[in-house]
């Protein structure tokens, strides 16, 4: 535990390195300049959706912190992820640095470029839905579906009918002579 005084706000850098083989020195050497004197280090892709030391940093975080990286993807799996961080921090009273592209969130400009990044994010995943829509719809207008194709041929639901009709048989016991799931029993029954 520090004996830092409670009011004092810490630089807190936080170093990820993709693989093994990378070694975090550069960055380290960058954030203990910056004056961070505690640092977070995970070595793990930065697709992977946990990391322990990022989840750490942000489990101790108190406002008024700043968490300081080396470079913007050190602490981001993508653009959105990048800005819903930074978001939470900001709702934390927490502020941001990133070293390279010389980012702070406590000045304007800072906060302006997060701001376009997010517009950017947003935009971006607009156009992804629009272009999904229109992919979907023109495949519609040629008479192609999505989804899997069903496994139940009128023959199937002829025999499953049956099976249920005669009461003798289970749910289960349909599913495993027709060769479908139980689940699937039920949905194809209830739609006849």
């Amino acid at each position: 535990m520090s004996n830092a005084n409670p009011v004092d706000h810490a630089l807190i850098g936080y170093v990820r390195v993709s693989t093994l083989e990378q070694h975090e020195a550069l960055q380290v050497d960058a954030l203990r300049a910056a004056g961070c004197a505690r640092l977070f280090t995970d070595k793990a892709s930065g697709k992977l959706e946990r990391r322990p030391a990022l989840d750490a940093l942000l489990e101790q975080l108190r406002p008024g912190d700043s968490v300081v990286v080396w470079r913007l993807d050190r602490l981001g799996r993508s653009l959105r992820h990048l800005i819903d961080t930074v978001q939470t921090l900001e709702h934390q009273g927490v502020a941001f640095r990133s070293l390279t592209e010389s980012i702070d969130t406590t000045t304007p400009g800072g906060k302006l470029i997060f701001h376009v990044f997010g517009a950017l994010a947003e935009f971006e995943r607009d156009l992804i839905r629009e272009r999904t829509m229109a992919g979907l719809t023109a495949a519609r207008a040629r008479g192609r579906t999505g989804g899997r194709p069903t496994v139940w041929t009128p023959e199937k639901l002829r025999v499953a009918r049956q099976l249920l009709d005669s009461q003798e048989h289970d749910i289960a016991a349909i599913a495993r002579v027709v060769g479908v799931s139980r689940a699937s029993v039920y949905r194809a029954l209830r739609r006849t």
